[in-house]
């Protein structure tokens, strides 16, 4: 795949047609309500572990559940996305996971929770795969950087509105009600079924494909073969790196204010729902940035400057300063260092098999990641440390890694998604 520079006069935001930007408000929708209903029960642990009688390690388990069944999720998506188009597996995903955390409110049981939880995971898994490569396909390669910076930090939006539910409404809905907010998103099947259109560069290959008789039917394979695996391997790296010092610094926060500070739903909702904020700002705004210097650089710097202000709001005595220095982490390891996810991974692999290959890899680093919760909980009860140390100690091991896999990866500012086959 080759690379170009796009050279126009007119502004980056009129380049676009009508039909490519249906496709990124659609794929936008579908990440930032995602992000809303898998966020929420990152705030709702403590009281789900009253009610049940159960350990706050056991309810940590939800949550790891809910990241592994991404994976499984991610590849069945990605398969239809490459075989069937990215629109199908998209509106699947937002029915799938919408009505999961709305079951899930009605639990009689620990274990009904988490079955419907994870099958949550396997839904939110869906989703990424098919909607970034529908928004990155579909865009123009001269502010694709920006908009995929758009698109994942509006995973910070998502975030910011179920904080803003639970900070607002909590007392009055309970947790239940706070899940059963989760059917919303379903609203936004009506959108994507009459406005979107497949992308033009998955059409045309699958033209190809028939035409020269080259189906690619299990692209999960393809990612595995000779002149790919390293490519796929470093890609996983990066992504479990991502995924650990994100969920190091986010899945606990909320608790740690709960258990180690007692401080009430309001007050906790406050720096997770600011910090929320600067991750969509800091993510177009690192994303605007990678397509003037490149999409490692516009990771690796964020990722360096994130790593002064883990201490600060974790040890940090007075509550003003644990605002200040959580609400800044959102502007390097709560957006600056994600916004090029979407961009980096459908441009580092062939149309025939994108969908499979950003959906696998994106989610394999899904694994570790599930895995810090309950780990930094048990340290934090059972060796009675608290949980800032195990938050930082989290924390620094997985920005080193990310800096490590994105600084041996390869540089794609400028790709051109082509149609051609490549693996075919």
């Amino acid at each position: 795949m080759a690379a170009v520079e796009t050279v126009t006069d007119i502004p980056w935001w009129k380049e676009p047609t009508k039909d490519q930007w249906y496709a990124f408000v659609a794929s936008w929708l579908g990440w930032t309500l995602d992000s809303f209903d898998f966020t929420i029960f990152l705030l709702i642990m403590v009281p789900i572990s009253k009610e049940f009688g159960v350990p706050l390690t056991a309810v940590t388990v939800v949550f790891t559940l809910t990241l592994w069944m991404r994976l499984v999720g991610a590849t069945a998506s990605g398969w239809m996305a490459d075989r069937l188009g990215r629109k199908v597996p998209l509106m699947m995903s937002i029915f799938g996971y919408s009505m999961c955390n709305f079951i899930a409110g009605f639990s009689p049981t620990f274990l009904f929770l988490l079955f419907f939880r994870a099958l949550l995971g396997f839904f939110m898994g869906a989703e990424w795969p098919a909607g970034a490569s529908l928004a990155m396909e579909t865009w123009p390669i001269r502010s694709r950087g920006l908009m995929s910076g758009v698109l994942q930090g509006s995973w910070g939006l998502g975030f910011l509105l179920s904080s803003l539910i639970y900070g607002l409404f909590y007392k009055y809905l309970g947790w239940r009600g706070c899940l059963w907010v989760g059917i919303a998103p379903a609203l936004a099947l009506v959108y994507i079924r009459y406005f979107v259109k497949e992308p033009e560069v998955w059409l045309e290959n699958r033209k190809l494909q028939r035409a020269e008789k080259r189906e690619v039917k299990v692209p999960l394979m393809k990612i595995f073969q000779r002149g790919m695996i390293v490519n796929t391997i470093t890609t996983c790296w990066f992504q479990a790196a991502g995924f650990v010092t994100y969920y190091s610094i986010n899945a606990l926060f909320a608790t740690h204010l709960q258990k180690d500070l007692g401080l009430s739903p309001a007050l906790i909702a406050t720096p997770i729902a600011f910090a929320n904020i600067l991750v969509f700002l800091a993510s177009s705004g690192w994303g605007w940035v990678s397509d003037r210097i490149g999409r490692r650089w516009a990771m690796m710097i964020p990722a360096f400057c994130a790593i002064p202000l883990a201490p600060i709001y974790l040890f940090a005595g007075n509550f003003t300063w644990v605002v200040i220095a959580f609400v800044a982490q959102g502007l390097f390891a709560g957006g600056g260092m994600y916004g090029q996810v979407p961009s980096y991974l459908t441009e580092r692999f062939p149309t025939e098999i994108r969908g499979t290959a950003t959906g696998f890899c994106y989610h394999v680093g899904a694994i570790p990641g599930a895995m810090v919760p309950p780990i930094l909980t048990f340290f934090a009860i059972n060796w009675h440390l608290g949980f800032a140390i195990p938050m930082l100690i989290g924390t620094l091991f997985g920005l080193g890694n990310f800096i490590l896999s994105v600084a041996f990866g390869p540089e794609t500012r400028g790709t051109v998604m082509s149609s051609e086959l490549v693996v075919a």
